[in-house]
């Protein structure tokens, strides 16, 4: 008999979140409590919200079937307590269930597993640990919905998506994976500005593209579009040994970087400041006083709200996490005692005020839910959109598919992630990515 674990392997399901990690292996673990993550704290976009709306019964069954496979005895839901919708959808679903809903504050980062996991257990994950440690599972809910599927037999192949800013007609729906961004812009009625470009996955953590081309993938949460003249996207583009010599020239030390550091908050060592007093230092220096940046979670509050200066702290932890993880070197611990600050529940962010820092108020607006779907013509299957080893082809050019079709399959021996065809069609190319035409 397959197990939950054996499904999700067959089905391709990975992390929704953003991270991809296959679910294959978090299911074949052992847990006490499982936490679906319906937070989405990153500002403008509702893909988890609607999905919680519109398929709560299905988003549960995936919870409770990854309950069963782990050995949990407790299910929690977190959401934002602002989603009504949302809200009243899950508890109609739950009604006379043992499973819990966890009403979050509107503030970011809420959905960052380490405050979720606190939040929904007074636990504290180890520092660089992850949740299996104290006994947790935590899921995106659209991996749950997913997983609900991959018990019967179903691979992960459609993906909600949400889209906004500068369009005409911010939207969230349904689109086969693989649909090319340019046709998803399209769709939501053509960009607003004049030279459109993009934050992959949200306005915080999200990447920055202005290649259109780009296909949604299995962890593409949604598309925030803005002008490439947008101050947000500016800040972002800047050249990162430009942002490293602007600190040295201008970091007063204020340590509002800290400070305002959820992960510091939360108990953690990680002083962005002392990272930033490296870029002047010499390479045994940095070596010594980078470790402060090794537990940084680059949830980007640092840099894009708390610098009075406008510096860039978090790309100041990024580098140190690069220049120690080439050196071998890990978390080897600063002696500081695990607990929350005592200012913890003070200092969170609201969601509205990082909006308006991010300049982003007038395209702070829904972006409702459409049963319609984008059509495409030609599709595009990235191979190592997932954590571990890419995904090794298994179909030829000229060769004839069906949607749920296996195209890639992962290595022998090695983590990785199925790729499923999302359409009908026919296979145009193999390389780092599989392209097919619909048929």
């Amino acid at each position: 008999m397959q197990t939950l674990s054996d499904l999700a392997r067959a089905a391709g399901v990975v992390g929704a979140g953003g991270a991809g990690f296959p679910t294959h292996v978090k299911v074949s673990a052992q847990a006490d409590t499982v936490i679906a993550n319906g937070a989405e704290c990153e500002p403008l976009l509702y893909k988890d919200t609607e999905l919680m709306t519109r398929a709560a019964p299905q988003m549960i069954a995936g919870l409770r079937a990854s309950m069963a496979a782990v050995g949990a005895t407790r299910g929690v839901i977190g959401i934002k307590q602002k989603r009504h919708a949302a809200v009243a959808a899950l508890q109609a679903a739950l009604t006379g269930s043992d499973l819990e809903l966890l009403l979050l504050g509107d503030y970011y980062p809420s959905g960052d597993e380490y405050e979720l996991v606190h939040a929904a257990t007074g636990r504290l994950i180890p520092p660089a640990g992850i949740p299996l440690q104290v006994g947790c599972v935590v899921h995106n809910v659209e991996s749950l919905w997913w997983l609900a599927d991959a018990a019967a037999g179903v691979p992960a192949v459609d993906k909600w998506f949400s889209i906004n800013g500068a369009v005409a007609r911010p939207q969230t729906f349904l689109t086969p994976v693989g649909v090319r961004f340019a046709e998803l812009l399209e769709f939501c009625g053509g960009a607003t500005v004049p030279d459109p470009v993009a934050l992959i996955g949200g306005a915080m953590m999200g990447r920055f593209t202005d290649d259109w081309q780009q296909p949604v993938t299995r962890t593409t949460g949604g598309l925030i579009v803005l002008d490439r003249s947008h101050p947000l996207i500016q800040r972002k583009t800047k050249p990162v040994a430009q942002m490293h010599r602007i600190g040295k020239s201008a970091c007063d030390q204020c340590s509002y970087c800290t400070e305002l550091c959820p992960r510091y908050l939360l108990g953690y060592d990680v002083q962005p400041h002392k990272v930033m007093r490296t870029l002047g230092f010499t390479a045994s220096g940095g070596v010594n006083w980078s470790q402060w940046g090794l537990l940084c979670c680059a949830c980007g509050i640092c840099t894009l709200y708390s610098c009075p200066e406008s510096l860039f702290p978090k790309e100041a932890c990024d580098q140190a996490k690069t220049d120690l993880r080439a050196q071998g070197i890990t978390w080897q611990g600063t002696g500081r005692e695990l607990r929350p600050h005592p200012l913890h529940e003070d200092r969170r962010l609201p969601v509205k005020k990082l909006v308006a820092r991010l300049g982003l108020a007038e395209y702070n607006v829904p972006a409702p839910w459409t049963a319609e779907r984008p059509a495409a013509r030609v599709l595009e299957f990235a191979l190592n959109a997932h954590v571990g080893a890419p995904a090794e082809p298994r179909v030829q050019p000229g060769e004839r598919v069906r949607r749920g079709q296996v195209l890639a399959e992962i290595p022998d021996g090695k983590l990785g992630a199925r790729v499923h065809c999302s359409v009908d069609g026919i296979v145009q190319a193999v390389g780092a990515r599989i392209v097919v035409e619909t048929a």
